[in-house]
């Protein structure tokens, strides 16, 4: 199949139990990833995604078992294609996945890479009261200049995920993020929602996380790139581990440019598929691409995009 495939994965959210549990009983491979995987980590995965516990829900956990499926998914489709991608992204920890998929680094490498950065991020925002809000309804420039307005006014708020046009994540201390919600809908925002988080992501909060992961990321990238990853930073490819060492830290604190990293990129694509549990990304491919976007998430998404790629 001669198909321009862009390899694409979800970041934490997406996150939900018994998420991998039919990869785990219908293949080895996964099996095999989920050994190696509690082996380097000593994480339990299999208890951690396959029954219900508050663990799911914390950073240090969320972030390595969202990878740890989206890579088994990659991995269980390209055996099976021979399909690899012209190039890959993610939003937030799904960059990380997607330089699995481009052979950056090694998916159990990046298992414990990412326990890591989850908590690096928990320790920087454990002395204070963070969150993070969804704004729907107003433009970029409208929400970037409530924020900067509002931090000119002593608070702590930031602009950290533009997932499309008309849906936006802030970042900050939560006590100035609940007065912002008021702000914003007399802005006539549609909707402005907290979410269900324990981090302030992509922000200057998290400034302290970036000097360890920077050095373990000088551990275990490599410079094997298959092609080239979009930098959530730039919204632009980068192919070499010293772009990496360059912009993985500073994707810490700064904004995830999605919706922009998905127009940058939709010429150069016939499809993008969705490696990992859910659809979270292919909802915010419905305004921002032109191509379609499928799944893979169990045996039976990975069959059916097997089979929609070729009738495309």
């Amino acid at each position: 199949m001669s198909i321009k495939c862009a390899f694409i994965f979800p970041g934490q959210g997406s996150q939900a139990t018994g998420m991998g549990k039919d990869f785990f009983e219908n293949s080895t491979i996964a099996k095999e990833m989920f050994a190696q995987a509690k082996e380097r980590t000593g994480i339990d995965f299999e208890t951690l995604l396959f029954s219900e516990n508050e663990e799911l829900g914390k950073t240090e956990f969320t972030q390595p078992a969202i990878l740890l499926v989206s890579a088994i998914a990659t991995k269980l489709f390209v055996e099976k294609t021979g399909i690899t991608p012209v190039l890959t992204l993610g939003h937030s920890l799904g960059e990380f996945s997607a330089l699995v998929a481009s052979g950056a680094l090694d998916a159990i490498d990046a298992v414990e890479l990412v326990n890591l950065r989850g908590k690096l991020m928990a320790d920087a925002c454990s002395k204070q009261e963070v969150g993070m809000l969804v704004c729907l309804g107003l433009d970029d420039a409208t929400v970037e200049g409530i924020c900067q307005s509002q931090r000119e006014s002593g608070k702590s708020v930031w602009a950290v995920n533009y997932n499309s046009d008309g849906q936006i994540v802030i970042a900050g201390i939560k006590k100035d993020l609940e007065m912002l919600v008021e702000v914003l809908k007399e802005a006539k925002a549609k909707r402005a929602m907290l979410l269900n988080m324990s981090v302030a992501s992509h922000c200057p909060l998290l400034n302290s996380a970036t000097a360890p992961l920077a050095i373990k990321l000088q551990e275990v990238i490599k410079d094997d790139f298959i092609a080239p990853v979009i930098s959530n930073v730039t919204a632009k490819p980068y192919n070499s581990k010293s772009e990496a060492l360059e912009l993985l830290p500073k994707q810490l604190v700064m904004p995830v440019l999605y919706k922009q990293s998905i127009k940058n990129s939709d010429a150069e694509v016939d499809c993008y598929i969705e490696f990992g549990h859910g659809k979270v990304l292919t909802g915010l491919n419905k305004s921002s691409a032109t191509k379609p976007t499928f799944n893979v998430f169990d045996m039976a998404s990975l069959e059916a995009t097997i089979q929609a790629l070729k009738e495309l």
